[in-house]
């Protein structure tokens, strides 16, 4: 089931979330950041933020907002993030699905990743079978935990002609 976010969601995910930035090697957020500092960024900043649930378990989430204001806030960005032991199940297939729906209703025109770190092959991938194209590359734009330098893309779907 996916649903909002509440804030004792995200206390359940806190330690998938903290996992991730901490291997910094998905997301360019402060590996110290705190618990307070990631509840902001992930579930008060955005739109919206939504948990996939299953027996009572959230193994993945996603938030929404605009890519940029004004004249640009009908390009909207997401992120999603998936517990360890959830991977590979479809999750993430999933909570982008949703996410698309959600921009629609909301009335965003497009979707846009502004960082996807290149060695993330499984998420490219998964974002191109989606219909999302890499429309940039940053070259040496993430420091990856493991691999030094990489490059980051820009990926892009339009959601309404």
């Amino acid at each position: 089931m996916i649903r909002e976010m509440t804030k004792s969601d995200f206390e359940a995910f806190w330690p998938c979330f903290e996992t991730v930035i901490q291997a910094q090697e998905t997301y360019a957020f402060d590996p110290k950041m705190s618990f307070e500092e990631a509840y902001e960024l992930w579930c008060i900043m955005p739109m919206k933020t939504f948990v996939f649930e299953e027996n009572q378990q959230i193994l993945g989430s996603y938030y929404i907002k605009p890519n940029a204001m004004g004249p640009g806030n009908h390009v909207c960005n997401c992120g999603y993030m998936v517990t360890e032991a959830a991977r590979g199940k479809g999750i993430a297939k999933r909570l982008c699905e949703h996410s698309q729906d959600q921009a629609m209703t909301l009335g965003f025109e497009a979707m846009q990743f502004n960082a996807v770190v290149s060695s993330n092959e499984v998420a490219v991938q998964l974002w191109q079978k989606l219909g999302f194209k890499i429309i940039g590359t940053i070259p040496r734009a993430y420091r990856h935990g493991k691999l030094g330098h990489v490059d980051s893309y820009i990926m892009y779907k339009a959601l309404r002609a």
